[in-house]
């Protein structure tokens, strides 16, 4: 049985080509945007931690790519900016040949941090 990825970069290396692009793309603007998250795996995909609390976390999926703020709220929030993607209660779906934009990610991250800072965590 292979093992699960317990890196950000293990689990690219098994994603293909086109989604690896777009996926590793994302995770930059995330790293930009929140230079002292911590890279890590949760619930089996790659996550960002900041001070204890994930605030961001990304996956392939079957049908493209899946953004994943960690949270039942924050996509409510910005449901203005994401009424154009697919979604869940708790993920932004999205096409690798069509990625989130980075403004975009920046204020779904800002929105995350916010939340979390207000609950204290």
């Amino acid at each position: 049985m292979p093992r699960k990825p317990t890196t950000i970069d293990a689990y690219l290396a098994t994603v293909s080509p086109d989604r690896r692009a777009t996926l590793e793309a994302l995770r930059q603007t995330i790293r930009k945007t929140v230079p002292k998250a911590e890279e890590c795996i949760s619930y089996g995909i790659p996550a960002f931690r900041l001070d204890g609390v994930v605030i961001a976390g990304f996956a392939a999926t079957a049908k493209g790519c899946s953004f994943f703020p960690f949270s039942g709220s924050t996509l409510g929030l910005l449901a203005a900016d994401l009424k154009n993607y697919s979604q869940t209660k708790s993920s932004l779906h999205f096409a690798p040949d069509r990625p989130l934009p980075v403004v975009l990610v920046r204020k779904l991250l800002k929105s995350r941090i916010a939340e979390a800072t207000a609950r204290g965590r």
